[in-house]
C-alpha cells in the first residue's frame, strides 16, 4: 500500500468488498434507530440534486420513514427532499426522475439565486469583486441554510450524502454540502453507492451520470474527476486497498491532506493536526 491508504482507509472505515442489500439494511436501520433515540426527531431532510448520492441517500431515508410509520401504525415520520435549484439547472429532468424513484413523504421546492445574489451583492459592495469559485460555495452554504431552517420548522434533522470517495478528497464545501446531522453513506465509495442504487431498481442513468457539484456559473456541469484530476475509479481502488498508479496514489493522499481542515473541528489551542 502507499504510505498513507492504510490509514486513510481505517479513518473512513472502507470495506474492499460489500453486499449491496447488508449495506442498504445498516442504513436503513441506522436512520431508525436514530430517530427512535430522539423523541422530539419527526422528519429527515435532504437536499435532492438529481445525482447518485443524493438519491440513494433519499431512498434509504424514505425506506426507514416508511418502516417507522407502518411499525407505529402512524404517519408522525416523514422525509422531506427539497429541491433547490439555482434559476433553472440542467438536469431539471434527472431530478424528477429521483424523486419519481424515492416517493418523498414531502418535496419542498426553493430556488436559491435571489438570496445567492443579494448575499454576493452584499460582500462585493464592500470588498471589491469575488470570484465564481467563491460563488459557488455561497451556493453551497445557502442550500444547506435553507435544509436547516427546513429542519428547525418541522422537528427534523439535516442528512448528509457524504461518502468515503468525498471525504477522501475533501470534495464538499465546508459548512455548505459538508455540513449535516448524520450521514448514512459515511464508509461507502462511490463504487459502492452504484452497486446499492443498482440492487434498488433505481434508474441507471441516474448512477452513471458523470458526478458534478455544478457550482461554478463560469464553468457548469464540471465533472468532479476533472476538478479533482483523478477519477472515481482510482480513488475507489485506493480506498478498498487495491494498487493504484503512484500519481493518482499522489493525487489522492495531497488532497486528503490540504483538506483536513474540512473532517475536523475547527482548531483551537490544544490542536496540532493542522501542522502535518
Amino acid at each position: 500500500m502507499h504510505p498513507l491508504q492504510e490509514e486513510i482507509i481505517s479513518t473512513l472505515k472502507v470495506k474492499p468488498v460489500i453486499d449491496p442489500q447488508e449495506e442498504f439494511r445498516r442504513s436503513v436501520e441506522f436512520i431508525k434507530n436514530y430517530a427512535k433515540h430522539h423523541s422530539f426527531l419527526k422528519t429527515f431532510v435532504l437536499g435532492l440534486s438529481g445525482g447518485q448520492d443524493s438519491t440513494l441517500t433519499g431512498y434509504i431515508c424514505q425506506t426507514a420513514v416508511n418502516e417507522l410509520n407502518e411499525e407505529n401504525e402512524s404517519n408522525e415520520y416523514q422525509f422531506i427532499g427539497v429541491r433547490l435549484p439555482f434559476g433553472e439547472q440542467a438536469d431539471e429532468e434527472d431530478c424528477k426522475d429521483a424523486i419519481q424513484f424515492i416517493q418523498p413523504s414531502q418535496t419542498v421546492r426553493v430556488n436559491i439565486e435571489k438570496a445567492v445574489k443579494a448575499s454576493v451583492q452584499s460582500v462585493e459592495s464592500q470588498i471589491g469583486a469575488i470570484s465564481d469559485f467563491v460563488k459557488g460555495n455561497t451556493k453551497a452554504r445557502e442550500r444547506m441554510k435553507i435544509q436547516y431552517d427546513i429542519a428547525a420548522a418541522t422537528s427534523g434533522v439535516v442528512v448528509g450524502t457524504d461518502h468515503a470517495a468525498e471525504a477522501v478528497t475533501g470534495f464538499f464545501t465546508k459548512y455548505g454540502d459538508g455540513a449535516a446531522d448524520i450521514l448514512p453513506l459515511y464508509r461507502l465509495n462511490k463504487r459502492q453507492g452504484q452497486s446499492i442504487l443498482k440492487m434498488l431498481g433505481c434508474p441507471e442513468h441516474l448512477y452513471q451520470k458523470k458526478p458534478t457539484a455544478d457550482l461554478e456559473s463560469d464553468r457548469p456541469q464540471l465533472p468532479d474527476e476533472e476538478a479533482l484530476g483523478v477519477s472515481y475509479e482510482a480513488i475507489d481502488n485506493y480506498l478498498e486497498g487495491k494498487q493504484v498508479d503512484a500519481e493518482d496514489a499522489k493525487t489522492i493522499e495531497n488532497w486528503y491532506k490540504k483538506t483536513m481542515h474540512k473532517r475536523e473541528e475547527a482548531v483551537t489551542v490544544f490542536d496540532d493536526w493542522w501542522k502535518s
